[in-house]
C-alpha cells in the first residue's frame, strides 16, 4: 500500500463523496481519481453513487465518468490493512 493509499483510506472510515477526500487530501483531481480506482481495483474500498446508500460495482470502463460524482467509503479488507500497517 503506498502512501497516497494509507492517507486515502484514513479518510474512508465514514461514507465521504469525492470533493471532500479533494479538500482533505490536497491530491490533484487525476490523481486521486488514480488513487481510488487503485484502492477499489484492490477491493480495500467501496464505490457509492448515485445517493451514499447505494452501492456501486467497480467497473472499469465507466468508472471514469462517475469517480467526481460517487462517495467512498474503505471496506473490512480495507481497514484491516489501514490497521496493521
Amino acid at each position: 500500500m503506498t502512501d497516497p493509499e494509507f492517507d486515502l483510506l484514513d479518510e474512508l472510515y465514514f461514507v465521504t463523496p469525492f470533493r471532500t477526500l479533494l479538500e482533505k487530501t490536497g491530491l490533484p483531481v487525476a490523481e486521486l481519481r488514480e488513487q481510488l480506482r487503485s484502492l477499489l481495483e484492490q477491493g480495500l474500498i467501496r464505490s457509492y453513487w448515485p445517493d451514499p446508500d447505494t452501492e456501486l460495482a467497480y467497473e472499469p470502463t465507466s468508472f471514469g465518468a462517475i469517480a467526481t460524482d460517487a462517495s467512498y467509503l474503505a471496506s473490512k479488507e480495507g481497514l484491516l490493512r489501514h490497521n496493521t500497517r
